[in-house]
């Protein structure tokens, strides 16, 4: 049975001046810019404030514009199927709650994950949630990395998700992450500041794009400011990073790239930093740590 799945995407900073059929391919839903230009001449592309505006591929797109798209799908293979698993929600109101994640637990269905994400275990324990962002990802307005546990905000009605969504594209949300990362960093605060893109030889990575004077970044941008909270003698510090920004990866590449990458982070440089470890049992410890030693301790 074919039927409609109605979602919003708001255009942010990063995109600004784009086409319209480059920016909607960005989304999962979508994937590319022939299926975009499709959409766009169905009619099925609108300005959420402005409904009744003809749109084209070549409309650039403005930062804070958000776009309603009706996707046509096929119900039987859109449906998602219930985890049912307990949540650890922190707060809950009519209109969101704010659940603690797990490390090692993907937020919505993607390849590999089609039963066993945050949105499978929400659609388990709560009632109603916002589907203004896809069927695929109900109550969803901001993600934490699967191996990152902390703080995530669920919108449980269209309004809640509007109003969320619009403070974290206006970058009003306050987020703040504790990590235990590899050495002593040698200021006790301090702003990363760089343009991430795909890793050049690891498309699962990211990194920090390389640019000279006269460059035009193509990356988007991203900003992590930090403060050591704690120095140990074993060759650890504990610090706290607020995001100014919330990229794919952030804190993870900003502390890799700044020479103090995060506790068993062995994708951004943990394992070639263990040998500097006086402790043999801490570097066995940290072999067998199952997750990476970052949390999303704070939102609001």
């Amino acid at each position: 049975m074919r039927t409609k799945k109605i979602f919003k995407i708001t255009v942010d900073d990063s995109c600004s001046f784009l086409r319209l059929d480059k920016f909607l391919s960005k989304n999962n839903e979508i994937a590319s810019r022939s299926r975009a230009a499709q959409l766009i001449d169905a009619g099925c592309v609108s300005i959420d404030e402005e409904p009744h505006k003809v749109l084209k591929s070549s409309y650039k797109v403005s930062p804070g514009e958000i776009f309603v798209i009706e996707l046509p799908v096929d119900t039987e293979t859109s449906s998602l199927v219930p985890l049912e698993v307990a949540l650890d929600i922190i707060y809950e109101d009519e209109d969101l709650l704010v659940v603690n994640k797990p490390a090692g637990m993907v937020v919505h269905p993607a390849a590999g994950h089609a039963h066993d994400t945050l949105v499978n275990a929400l659609i388990h324990n709560v009632k109603n949630l916002s589907m203004g962002f896809g069927e695929n990802r109900p109550g969803i307005v901001h993600r934490l990395d699967r191996d990152t546990s902390g703080l995530l905000v669920v919108a449980k009605n269209d309004f809640a998700q509007d109003s969320l969504a619009k403070q974290f594209q206006k970058k009003t949300v306050h987020r703040i992450y504790k990590a235990l990362v590899h050495g002593h960093p040698k200021s006790p605060s301090g702003t990363i500041q760089s343009y991430l893109v795909r890793h050049p030889q690891d498309r699962k990575r990211f990194a920090s794009e390389k640019l000279s004077a006269s460059s035009i970044p193509q990356g988007k941008k991203a900003i992590t400011h930090y403060k050591v909270l704690q120095n140990y003698s074993c060759g650890l510090s504990l610090i706290e990073c607020q995001l100014e920004t919330g990229r794919t990866h952030q804190i993870r590449v900003h502390m890799s790239e700044s020479q103090h990458p995060i506790v068993a982070d062995f994708i951004y440089g943990s394992k070639g930093r263990l040998k500097n470890l006086k402790s043999v049992h801490l570097r066995a410890a940290i072999q067998q740590l199952s997750r990476i030693a970052l949390h999303a301790e704070q939102l609001g």
